[in-house]
């Protein structure tokens, strides 16, 4: 697929290529599936790039809008499985 992953202009490039690879892993467990402990690392350094609930699910909508991806469904499975479990929606 093409699209732009939502990119806020006040972020530096390291949080940029951070919250691309949140993203990246938000589309591997719908596409394939992600180990639970890898998706909650990724979203572990999101809230530290977007520590705002109101912010997160602003950018949340805008990657959903542009992709399909619903980003809360993953991130609520990946808290509620095992260590070592595979998420996949």
């Amino acid at each position: 697929m093409e699209y732009s992953y939502p990119i806020l202009p006040d972020w530096s490039t390291e949080e940029i290529i951070d919250v691309v690879k949140f993203f990246e892993g938000v589309e591997q467990a719908y596409e394939k599936g992600i180990k639970r402990e890898d998706m909650l690392a990724r979203y572990r350094r999101f809230k530290e790039i977007v520590p705002s609930q109101s912010e997160e699910k602003s950018v949340f909508r805008d990657f959903e809008e542009v992709s399909n991806y619903v980003s809360y469904h993953v991130v609520k499975k990946a808290k509620e499985l095992e260590d070592g479990q595979l998420i996949k929606i």
